[in-house]
């Protein structure tokens, strides 16, 4: 009721990709320096710039890697520990021109352009060089604090159900688990990569005659402009908490969620999740997308209204009002807290024009690697749950529907916090873990330049706090081997943070090793084997 203004009536899409495509695939076409001086003009962001006569010279290459320069290339002096011995191996490698917030001494005279805000032009640059590849794909994005990876995996799971219905290519997918763009596939290293590489994928998407895209948002991705210039066809936003606060991410939760708000200035549909903390603001600031479309677990005036949510033969069941249908969904991924995600899901689905039947179908097919993922003995004692939870929100989440799901079963949890950022995690996590758990054991999740034991430490002290006993044992695989041999009741092991994740990073790093799955499923086995 009291959001009853922002209800709409849905429109379903008869062709949702405006721009027809046909067999043979326009060239990319290439710019001048001029044309890129003109286009940050545009924006205000030049200082100053000097093209040495080759104003006219086109970039055939754009990039932040010294290394990946090539002949004619524009190159972008971007981070906090940039050198000049980075510009000077450009250069010589054959970068034409470069963008920089500060002019430097070189031993040739080189084009350069120097702008204000050196990540907000380079997202543009990205934008123009790769010729605005987005405007040729139905993009959706998901923004929020906890749930966005599985969102996004819901939503494609029915897109490319649709898809396949036709004999078309599954959508290109950014998330923090993994990247499809149609001519790669690869485990993920953000969630949403820097500006060049995004539009890079959307181009190569674009490339393969692929329709859709859906990606991940993240508030870093938003205030460091890494999607500017860009649109989103829909934009999910699910929840805000405190997260991500620290010198390196976001000074304080102002500043995390005035990144977050800044998506649907760049979006179409807003889908809106009524539930979520600082509604009353999310809806304001939603005011700036072209459309509206809310969804609730509790506000039956949503335009999208979930009930009777229940656990029922090992699956998930729940309703969904809607104007279009009142209709019964199944999940086959544990999580009653996945309703929220999946609610997000049916309504961007049915804004597409994707029929019913599939919607359902697709999203009970649905699975998200490394997402509430189980794993049960044989004696069916032990259910072992790995998940990527790793702030407060998706731990209370996981928390409590596991209470509410496994009332008879004693918890125990392993996991442990990154290092060098969200230091707030450790005493939000520790206080979550040690208030739910039997037991807790803190081990190393990519604890960077800081020792996984003093992270471990630190967390202890809350863990310790809620009465709960712990132990401290840096290798995630001997956590999960110790946590398993000792269980002699009823117990769901909690395995978060990691996931589907095949590597750890110690220093700068990025070191390989099984994911958690891979150990809980060994380790599984030789429980079973006794």
């Amino acid at each position: 009721m009291k959001y009853g203004k922002y209800r709409h009536n849905m429109i379903k899409c008869k062709n949702v990709n405006k721009n027809i495509r046909g067999e043979i695939m326009k060239e990319l076409k290439l710019y001048s320096l001029k044309e890129y001086v003109s286009l940050l003009k545009e924006e205000k962001l030049v200082v100053s710039r000097e093209l040495y006569g080759q104003d006219d010279t086109k970039a055939e290459r754009i990039t932040y890697n010294s290394k990946e320069v090539t002949k004619d290339t524009l190159f972008i002096c971007k981070g906090a520990a940039f050198k000049a011995a980075y510009l000077e191996e450009a250069v010589k490698n054959g970068a034409v021109c470069y963008i920089s917030e500060k002019k430097y001494e070189l031993e040739k005279e080189v084009p350069f352009i120097l702008v204000t805000d050196i990540r907000k032009a380079m997202s543009l640059l990205a934008n123009f060089y790769y010729n605005e590849p987005w405007k040729e794909l139905t993009v959706l994005g998901v923004g929020g604090t906890k749930g966005k990876s599985t969102s996004v995996y819901y939503l494609k799971s029915m897109i490319d159900e649709y898809l396949e219905a036709q004999n078309k290519k599954e959508s290109a997918v950014i998330s923090t688990i993994d990247t499809y763009d149609g001519k790669q596939r690869f485990e993920s290293h953000m969630t949403t990569p820097e500006a060049i590489e995004l539009q890079q994928h959307i181009r190569d998407a674009e490339e393969s005659k692929i329709e859709y895209l859906e990606m991940e948002v993240s508030s870093q991705a938003l205030k460091y402009y890494r999607v500017e210039g860009m649109r989103f066809n829909i934009g999910i936003f699910l929840n805000i908490s405190e997260d991500h606060i620290s010198p390196a991410e976001h000074v304080d939760f102002e500043d995390y969620i005035s990144s977050k708000m800044k998506m649907f200035e760049k979006t179409d549909t807003a889908i809106i999740n009524l539930d979520a903390d600082c509604i009353d603001r999310v809806m304001k600031e939603a005011t700036a997308s072209k459309e509206i479309i809310t969804f609730s677990r509790k506000n039956e005036s949503a335009d999208f209204y979930a009930y009777n949510i229940r656990k029922e033969e090992g699956c998930i069941k729940f309703c969904v009002r809607c104007k279009q249908f009142d209709k019964e969904f199944v999940l086959t991924m544990l999580g009653l807290f996945n309703v929220e995600n999946a609610l997000a899901a049916i309504a961007a689905a049915v804004k597409l024009g994707i029929p019913e039947e599939i919607i359902y179908s697709g999203l009970k097919k649905a699975k998200s690697k490394g997402r509430m993922e189980s794993f049960e003995s044989k004696d069916g004692k032990i259910v072992a749950i790995v998940d990527y939870a790793h702030n407060k929100l998706s731990f209370e989440k996981v928390f409590r529907s596991m209470k509410e799901e496994y009332p008879k079963y004693a918890i125990k949890t392993i996991f442990g916090c990154p290092g060098d950022k969200a230091f707030l995690r450790r005493k939000d996590l520790g206080t979550v873990a040690g208030k739910y758990s039997n037991e807790v054991y803190l081990a190393a999740d990519d604890p960077g330049s800081e020792k996984a034991e003093d992270i471990s430490k630190e967390i202890a002290v809350y863990v310790d706090a809620q009465n709960c006993p712990y132990e401290i044992i840096e290798d995630r695989g001997e956590a999960i081997k110790t946590a398993i041999s000792r269980i002699n009741e009823k117990t769901i092991l909690l395995v978060l943070g990691k996931g589907r994740d095949s590597r750890q990073k110690y220093g700068r790093e990025y070191i390989p090793c099984p994911s958690d799955a891979d150990y809980v499923i060994k380790y599984i086995k030789e429980y079973d084997e006794q």
